[in-house]
């Protein structure tokens, strides 16, 4: 087992940043958490719920003594965090992110880290709720959950081990993927999925009868909507980190939706049937894995 961190600084304590102060305070009774951001209530709030030991908005101050910066934030933030952090860090320090993409986050680490880029191990933790800040935290979030992990050819392999041994510890599962493949991946299961749920709520919020439709909507419609609710700020930045692998694999939803939409405006039950049977046998596949 790799050695565990003693002091750790979660920088953004939010849901993800709060959750894994959380689970790692659970793993480890000794560990010391310090809380850094930009809001000193949301810190305030996050110390007296117990999600962190202490917090500073002074960097020198909140980084002092610290073995891992958990950068815990909005993909579009990354650039600035790691701008004013690279004056305080040391060899010493491994550093981490949360992000749902990796290639944006992996370039502004090498620019700006420089000599410590070596030290950044990126991360993407397979997890969340639409819900957000520390008050929606709990210890439990990343239980049998996968956490990707997508080391470079320059990141210390001892830096990656340890923070593998770090995931396993809040009773995560760690995989690595190289940084290009997980954006690939991600824009398909993860990104594309928001980006319909956001698309079809605002459909039906803008027609003339949208009060009777939100009031007789299913179970079905609140389950395939309810990541609708997820931050638009960090959903925004996202789009905009994972440009080119969303929008192809958008691009490639609309061909897909249009070829249903013919069909069912010819009364082409052949196809239908065959796209309902096909994405039938590959849903409940996925859900007996």
């Amino acid at each position: 087992m790799e050695p565990t961190f003693n002091k750790i600084c979660i920088y953004g304590v939010g849901l993800m940043g709060g959750s894994l102060a959380l689970a790692c305070k659970k793993s480890n009774s000794d560990v010391e958490i310090v809380g850094m951001g930009r809001n000193e209530a949301h810190l305030k709030q996050a110390q007296s719920l117990g999600v962190i030991d202490s917090f500073s908005t002074d960097l020198a101050t909140a980084l002092d003594g610290v073995e891992l910066i958990v950068f815990a934030i909005p993909v579009g933030a990354m650039q600035t965090a790691f701008e004013q952090v690279q004056f305080f860090l040391n060899d010493s320090m491994v550093l981490t992110d949360l992000g749902s993409t990796k290639g944006n986050v992996v370039e502004f680490a090498n620019k700006i880290f420089k000599q410590y880029a070596k030290n950044f191990v990126p991360g993407h933790p397979i997890a969340g709720t639409e819900k957000s800040g520390a008050t929606a935290a709990f210890a439990e979030l990343f239980q049998q959950r996968r956490v990707i992990l997508t080391p470079t050819e320059i990141t210390d392999t001892s830096a990656t081990k340890r923070m593998t041994a770090l995931w396993q510890a809040c009773g995560a599962e760690v995989v690595e993927m190289p940084v290009a493949h997980h954006d690939e991946v991600l824009a398909a299961t993860s990104h594309l999925p928001h980006m319909l749920a956001f698309s079809l709520v605002d459909t039906l919020s803008k027609m003339n009868d949208k009060q009777e439709i939100f009031k007789y909507a299913a179970g079905g419609f609140r389950d395939f909507t309810r990541i609708a609710s997820s931050s638009p700020e960090m959903w925004q930045d996202i789009c905009v980190a994972n440009a080119d692998s969303l929008v192809s694999v958008i691009e490639k939803f609309q061909t897909d939706l249009a070829t249903l939409s013919k069909a069912i405006q010819s009364g082409d039950k052949q196809t239908i049937s065959k796209i309902f049977t096909r994405a039938k046998k590959a849903r409940d596949q996925f859900s007996n894995e």
